[in-house]
């Protein structure tokens, strides 16, 4: 069965739009770092194991961020999975308390993007991503940039198959945008309108400009722990367990299901989602608050039904009952998701995990769910990256 693992500080940087700050790399990792330690009440002596994500940049980059926290020996691996790359951190992070290698381990993520659309940097080899596109380019005509092109074919094509209409994606970006407001780390703090949202510039299929994440700086951290070290720190009160973590990549299902849903990872969440509901013992009713990966409106709507808050093809129903944000059934994404707090890839799993620890917590200020900071609290968080790895994570307050 393994070891109880339970997250016992978190940090984060403000989120900021490339450049916006004049900061590199080591200035992030050390002030999210410094945070999380802080939180935890530990010295970086302490850590034993550190698990460092960011997809922009050289070799090592991730001893040279650690290396502002300390310089003590540990096993620094360096961490690159898309999107998905913060949480795949704190994945291997958990698995080495899990395994009973490490009492205490960190998993970093950072970013320093460069500004609009993402881009390649090696043209001279194959594109990681190209057999999902040449698989999406036989079902809707291709387009750039290929992030939004394959989310808005997706968002496309469950609108032919359901029904699912245009206003029903925007009400998901007011939604998002609505809820960074009360965010101090959220790169965006504004608040639109249906209309505004629909009248934004117009990027593919259902998709406009303010229902899509943008490139963000910034970083994220998280102390995770064992049991006994828990309990030799005096750490129960403010420690979150992770009941249920599953990692999943791609399938054949992917491919062979010829359908834009499945090619951006749809099949994959719903199969980690079942996974962590059993590990937690828990369904979806039970949850109370969830951070998930919004980098498109459509993909949030997706997710509803691949984590199955309802059936497939209920999505938009769902949004129009005001079922995922304050007096509904769920809140989701409460930090205002990628969609409005921003997404620096390599950070952006461990924001969703600060999140939902403060959220367990009940420190989560104007943001605060208030059915989630009670002892049978439960929170969930999906972080998708294509090409292709998707993390689910449940978590309970420690003294549940």
């Amino acid at each position: 069965m393994g070891n109880r693992v339970f997250v016992v500080g978190v940090g984060m940087t403000k989120f900021e739009k490339p450049g916006a700050r004049e900061w590199d790399y080591p200035d992030m990792a050390r002030e999210a770092g410094t945070k999380a330690l802080e939180d935890a009440g530990i010295d970086y002596r302490q850590v034993e194991q550190a698990y460092v994500g960011y997809v922009y940049g050289e070799s090592t980059s991730g001893q040279r961020a650690v290396y502002e926290l300390g310089l003590t020996g540990i096993p620094i691996v360096n961490v690159n999975n898309n999107c998905s790359t913060g949480s795949t951190a704190l994945y291997l992070a958990t698995q080495a308390v899990k395994s009973g290698q490490a009492d205490c381990t960190l998993a970093l993520g950072f970013e320093k993007m460069q500004a609009g659309s993402l881009g390649t940097i090696y043209d001279d080899r194959e594109q990681p991503m190209m057999r999902h596109l040449l698989a999406l380019a036989e079902l809707q005509e291709f387009a750039m940039p290929p992030a939004p092109y394959m989310f808005g074919a997706a968002g496309k094509e469950h609108m032919e198959r359901y029904g699912t209409t245009e206003e029903q994606f925007a009400k998901i970006g007011v939604k998002n945008h609505k809820h960074s407001l009360n965010n101090p780390y959220a790169q965006f703090q504004d608040e639109y309108t249906l209309e505004e949202i629909l009248a934004s510039k117009r990027i593919y299929g259902p998709l406009t400009k303010l229902q899509c994440s943008p490139t963000s700086d910034g970083s994220g951290a998280v102390i995770v722990a064992s049991e006994a070290f828990v309990d030799k720190h005096g750490l129960a009160d403010q420690a979150v367990e992770i009941v249920g973590q599953a990692m999943v990549t791609d399938m054949e299902s992917t491919f062979a299901d010829r359908s834009a849903i499945s090619l951006v990872g749809a099949d994959m969440t719903r199969v980690a989602a079942r996974k962590v509901y059993e590990q937690a013992g828990i369904s979806a009713t039970d949850v109370d608050v969830i951070e998930l990966h919004d980098c498109f409106s459509t993909n949030e709507l997706l997710t509803y039904e691949a984590l199955g808050l309802c059936p497939e093809g209920d999505g938009g129903k769902l949004v129009d009952a005001g079922a995922t944000t304050y007096g509904g059934q769920w809140v989701v994404n409460p930090s205002g998701g990628l969609i409005s707090k921003g997404h620096p890839l390599g950070a952006t799993g461990l924001a969703q995990c600060s999140e939902l620890t403060w959220q367990l917590r009940g420190t989560a200020d104007a943001r605060q769910v208030s059915a989630a900071a009670t002892t049978s609290g439960v929170a969930l968080q999906h972080n998708i990256g294509l090409g292709g790895a998707v993390v689910v994570t449940a978590y309970r307050p420690a003294n549940r």
